[in-house]
C-alpha cells in the first residue's frame, strides 16, 4: 500500500519524531523512505554590494547545503543500518511546503510523514504552518505526527 514514504526533516530533533512512526510504516509495508531536507536561500541585510555580496551569500548557501548533507548522511547510515531502504535528497527554495510537496510528487512517494512544530495562535499566523499547508494541498495521504517537546 505504502511503497514510497518521504520524510521532511529540518534539522531539528521535533521534526525526526517523525522518524519512528514512518519507520513503523516502513517495516509494516517493505517501504522505501526518501529524507528530504529543504535548504532556505540566504536573505542577508547588508551594506555590502556587487560580487562581495554575491560571494557572502554563496558561502552561506554552501555552509547550508554542506550541514544539510552532513545531516542526511548521518540519518540515513543510521537507517541504512537498520535494514531500511533509504535515499536523501536536498532541495532548495521556498515556501518549503511547496517544495516538499513538489519533490512528494517528482519521485512520486506515496505517504509524507512529518512532524508538527506545536505552533498556535499568533507564532502560527507568523512563521505559517508547513504541516499545514501540505496537508491541505498534498494528493496523497499525509501522516502527522504531533512533537512532543523534548524536557
Amino acid at each position: 500500500m505504502f511503497n514510497h514514504i518521504l520524510v521532511p526533516l529540518d534539522g531539528s530533533g521535533l521534526a525526526e519524531t517523525a522518524l519512528p512512526v514512518a519507520l513503523e510504516v516502513a517495516q509494516k509495508f517493505d517501504s522505501e523512505i526518501t529524507l528530504v531536507r529543504v535548504v532556505l536561500p540566504p536573505h542577508v541585510v547588508s551594506h555590502t554590494t556587487g560580487a562581495a555580496y554575491a560571494s557572502l551569500i554563496t558561502g552561506l548557501r554552501e555552509i547550508a547545503y554542506e550541514e544539510a548533507e552532513s545531516y542526511l548522511r548521518t540519518q540515513q547510515g543510521s537507517l541504512r543500518q537498520q535494514g531500511y531502504r533509504v535515499h536523501s535528497q536536498i532541495v532548495d527554495g521556498e515556501p518549503v511546503a511547496d517544495i516538499i510537496l513538489d519533490v512528494a510528487e517528482g519521485l512520486p512517494v506515496d505517504l509524507i510523514v512529518m512532524c508538527t512544530h506545536g505552533r498556535s495562535g499568533v507564532s502560527r499566523w507568523v512563521f505559517g504552518s508547513v504541516a499545514d499547508r501540505i496537508l491541505r494541498q498534498a494528493t496523497m495521504p499525509i501522516l502527522l505526527v504531533r512533537a512532543q517537546p523534548v524536557q
